[in-house]
């Protein structure tokens, strides 16, 4: 589940790449709109592992109201991130519900979303170094933690977008790579699916 906290945590803030120098070219570029959907594809390559792990679904961003996340394979599975709390949900049953109140490490995760949607960067400051680079179309940024223990659990971080973030690398200290590609976006209330638009 870790992975798909950071990728979408990451993905939720197309605002965040505006840390990354040139600011101001890279912030032009984004697209910032209030509910954004597309379909994600994940390889996830673990050391020791010959073949990568597989799976495909669907994302939401709904600014003020939280994230998204639907694996539809190998397996459905789904979690909801919002300001209070990451729910994951196996079919219509909540399997975990983890409240930020109590778990200091949602706390931080929900923290950085929050920052990163509301525009407020100085928490990026804070946790992550920022190098990027932007030509016509295109922008590339790097993320590292600056602390070891959201170093230990994030490890180094790239995303590559135009409009909207297209692809997201999380490099982890253990070996393990995770790799996420985005696409199919749509933009607005009809974006999302009935059945998650009722999930919020």
């Amino acid at each position: 589940m870790k992975q798909y906290v950071i990728g979408l945590s990451l993905l939720a803030a197309t605002a965040l790449c505006s840390a990354a120098a040139p600011v101001a070219k890279i912030q032009a570029m984004l697209a910032k709109p209030a509910v954004l959907c597309g379909r994600f594809d994940q390889t996830k390559y673990l050391s020791g592992m010959k073949k990568p792990l597989l799976s495909n679904g669907r994302f939401c961003v709904v600014n003020g109201k939280g994230v998204l996340w639907r694996a539809l394979q190998p397996f459905p599975d789904t979690l909801r991130l919002t300001r209070d709390e990451i729910v994951h949900f196996q079919g219509d049953r909540v399997a975990m519900r983890l409240d930020a109140k109590q778990e200091p490490t949602v706390r931080m995760i929900n923290s950085v979303l929050f920052s990163l949607l509301s525009g407020d960067l100085s928490q990026l400051h804070k946790l992550f170094e920022v190098d990027g680079s932007a030509d016509a179309n295109s922008w590339r940024v790097a993320l590292k933690a600056r602390e070891p223990a959201l170093a230990k659990a994030i490890g180094a971080i790239s995303l590559e977008g135009g409009a909207y973030v297209k692809n997201i690398t999380i490099s982890e200290e253990s070996g393990d790579k995770t790799n996420i590609v985005f696409s199919a976006m749509q933009t607005g209330e009809a974006a999302m699916q009935p059945e998650e638009a009722a999930l919020f």
